[in-house]
């Protein structure tokens, strides 16, 4: 009986040693709720911690990231969008919960659903001539998220059937539906660019996490618009720190929601384990700052791989950057009602960017970024005439373009300056880390 009282408590001892412990504080900084996160060190519980922050529409101003030996010191800033602190105790406790617990991510419920996830050649219209497809086969779009970037488009899409609202699981009418898919997506048939379509059976993925994995094993970030190569909106860097055996990362780019968690699921999707960092915002600048190894412990270790986690970086902060008119579509759902809309962009020559399709009981709420034939800024006229023949109580402009690239004439385009590594920012950060340092400034 002794030996089992031993057993027990060593079994409680090491799951509360693998239990993360949050501790969340109003009080220490008057312009952001801290999130501090101690852990045991494992891969992935980085993104974890930023995944759940971020699903939560939270923006993180200020983190400090702090590994020693097999621990985790993690303190984030964070506030809602609107730059107020976290006063809201359910989300307090479903954030203090969820880290202390094993979190999957803002999953979509797949149950009754058929998951297709699609990679192919982006072009004007394209949108218009899946959902026109899908339509056509009976399908009903229930919830879809889509990127776009340097030429190429990821999606994942939830079907159902549209007669019996059930999943779609016929073998037969599932390579049907990728086939009539495929064929859309090839665009010019160029081999280098084939389209690609599988049906997902994982039901625990993250969502936004796997479009990244999509667009990375598509191997977007080779390719750059001659747009971005005027105009680049991301700075990266990359050095090795060789007498502590570290790869040095710096970001530097506009700050935006979500930025962080794009950039450690890009390190971590690429087997890089993230021992220290330090990430500030600025107005609307942000750096962000990594000490980076391999997972077995080796920093890069050439001019090639080294180049490669620049291109990756550079492609994870672009894809999500809002480029064009924002438009929100609230709409009672039907069937072809993503078609008809669509193709009321093409016919006007609108480009989708980015679209989130979600569907709520029986109404339809969809988000669509969108930009003329050129990728520039559409004229409000025709965002306006498109509203009409939709419907403008349906349609809604709800956010401006910021186009980094659009300048007046005369205008020399500023580039931000390259960040040099800094040494310091690691002492200070420990400090802060370690309780040394409690100022939010």
């Amino acid at each position: 009986m002794a030996m089992k009282g031993y057993l027990d408590e060593y079994e409680k001892l090491v799951i509360r040693m693998n239990t993360p412990r949050v501790a969340i504080d109003n009080g220490v900084c008057s312009s952001a709720t801290i999130v501090k996160v101690d852990s045991s060190r494992r891969n992935g519980i980085l993104l974890e911690a930023v995944q759940i922050l971020t699903d939560l529409n939270l923006s993180i101003k200020k983190a400090y990231i702090s590994s020693d030996g097999r621990w985790n010191m993690d303190v984030f800033h964070v506030t809602d969008l609107n730059g107020n602190k976290l006063n809201d105790q359910s989300v307090l406790r479903y954030i203090e919960q969820s880290i202390e617990t094993v979190y999957y991510g803002e999953n979509i419920e797949v149950n009754g659903l058929t998951a297709l996830e699609l990679t192919g050649t982006d072009r004007i219209g394209l949108l218009s001539e899946m959902f026109a497809v899908l339509s056509d086969l009976n399908c009903d779009v229930v919830d879809a998220k889509l990127w776009t970037h340097n030429g190429r488009v990821a999606s994942i899409i939830y079907l159902r059937d549209c007669t019996s609202g059930s999943p779609i699981l016929d073998s037969q009418r599932i390579s049907k539906i990728e086939g009539r898919l495929k064929n859309v997506l090839n665009g010019d048939n160029d081999v280098k660019s084939a389209a690609k379509t599988r049906v997902s059976m994982d039901s625990m993925m993250h969502i936004e996490r796997r479009l990244h994995q999509l667009m990375f094993e598509d191997r977007d970030y080779e390719r750059r618009s001659k747009k971005e190569e005027r105009s680049p909106m991301v700075v990266v860097t990359v050095q090795n720190w060789a007498e502590r055996g570290y790869s040095v990362v710096n970001v530097h780019c506009q700050d935006r929601t979500k930025l962080l968690f794009d950039v450690v699921c890009t390190l971590t999707d690429m087997e890089y384990a993230v021992f220290h960092a330090t990430i500030n915002t600025s107005a609307d600048q942000a750096h962000l700052e990594f000490y980076i190894r391999h997972k077995d412990g080796s920093p890069i270790s050439s001019e090639a791989e080294r180049q490669r986690v620049i291109q990756c970086l550079e492609a994870a902060v672009e894809r999500r950057a809002s480029e064009g008119v924002r438009l929100e579509l609230r709409h009672p759902d039907k069937q072809g009602l993503l078609a008809e809309v669509t193709r009321t962009f093409r016919e006007n020559s609108l480009n989708v960017t980015r679209t989130e399709i979600s569907t709520s009981g029986d109404m339809a709420t969809n988000i669509f970024y969108v930009t003329d034939a050129n990728g520039d800024e559409p004229d409000l006229k025709l965002i306006e005439s498109v509203r009409e023949k939709i419907g403008l109580e349906c349609l809604r402009v709800k956010e401006m373009p910021t186009m980094n690239h659009k300048k007046e004439d005369g205008e020399e385009h500023q580039q931000p300056k390259a960040v040099l590594v800094s040494l310091g920012s690691l002492v200070w950060r420990n400090l802060f880390s370690f309780g040394l340092i409690k100022s939010c400034s």
